[in-house]
């Protein structure tokens, strides 16, 4: 999905509110030439059932952004739980009622030329209306990619450099151009790392597999949520090992999560089919339970969720004094 931005949308940029089409960086900006900056998603779940935006881990994804600004050396000067309150008002002000898309950024802002970046760092966050990023209600057909997963010395991929993303750039164009919806890529090794925007699980023998975070992959917290699930919901052995590329040609099932895909069943790899060519079982649970866990309806998960529209007052009155340290 390419998700179009409404320029009269309301913005954070340059600690303050503002439209979209006021928020402008110079063309001389470091971040724009040599990718320097640092990206985060978060998602935001409409649940109809009880008229209710949810912000998935926020927190989390708060915590992992300003990890990730430190390999850069950009500096974020609010907190996590600061950043969180910036995105609840950021939402209510846009007063969305449908599923969203958060977008941190983070980036060096000196408009010069000459590559060693300085200490000049400024961010933003966007929220946009966002729907499926893959359409992937009956499967998708994913195709290993001719480009390898660029390595944890070259540029961490766990870390959301904008820079790094051209990897995925090349790797996405390429898989579409062969007719195939989402790329897999191997890293340095040979193993099977991640899609270009997301994680990988496939299922054999009964476990659920996944690469390990050795694997020059993301570390993602959509990932992490599906690791959770299976383990605690369905009883299923959760592995984290190096996967072969032919594996992806026998396993029984296979599926890639992120914040932008949520949960996008795979049922074609290079021409051959996963399992039956089905959707399988085990992965229309993990559907099920991340929709469920997403929008409030699992008690048990509810930690994960902060409500933007007449929220919880106690989890807002937890962050807000976080915030105020």
């Amino acid at each position: 999905m390419k998700a179009e931005a409404d320029p009269n949308l309301i913005v954070y940029f340059n600690g303050t509110y503002m439209p979209l089409c006021e928020a402008r960086v110079g063309i001389l900006t470091h971040a724009l030439h040599y990718g320097t900056g640092v990206f985060e998603g978060i998602r935001a779940h409409w649940d109809e059932r009880s008229e209710q935006l949810f912000v998935m881990r926020p927190l989390e994804h708060y915590e992992r952004w300003k990890q990730n600004c430190g390999i850069l050396r950009i500096d974020v000067p609010a907190t996590p739980e600061e950043l969180c309150a910036i995105t609840l008002e950021l939402l209510r002000r846009n007063q969305f009622k449908t599923n969203v898309y958060v977008r941190p950024l983070a980036y060096k802002c000196a408009e010069r030329v000459g590559v060693s970046p300085d200490d000049q760092d400024a961010f933003a966050i966007v929220a946009l209306p966002f729907g499926e990023y893959l359409h992937a209600e009956k499967g998708i057909h994913a195709g290993v990619s001719s480009w390898q997963r660029i390595s944890d010395n070259v540029i961490p991929a766990r870390a959301k450099i904008c820079g790094a993303y051209v990897n995925s750039a090349l790797a996405s164009d390429e898989a579409r151009r062969n007719g195939f919806d989402e790329a897999i890529l191997l890293n340095s090794s040979g193993h099977v790392a991640e899609g270009a925007t997301c994680n990988l699980f496939m299922l054999r023998h009964g476990e659920l597999i996944t690469p390990s975070v050795n694997e020059d992959v993301l570390e993602g917290i959509t990932r992490d949520a599906v690791m959770q699930l299976a383990r605690r919901e369905l009883g299923l052995r959760v592995v984290e090992r190096a996967i072969d590329r032919s594996e992806l040609y026998i396993c029984e099932e296979l599926f890639f999560t992120g914040t932008a895909v949520g949960i996008a069943p795979v049922v074609r790899v290079d021409h051959r089919l996963v399992g039956n060519g089905e959707i399988g079982a085990i992965t229309r649970k993990v559907e099920h339970l991340y929709f469920d866990a997403t929008r409030g309806h699992l008690a048990s998960y509810r930690r994960w969720l902060v409500p933007v529209h007449d929220g919880d007052a106690a989890r807002e009155s937890e962050l807000a004094e976080a915030a105020a340290g």
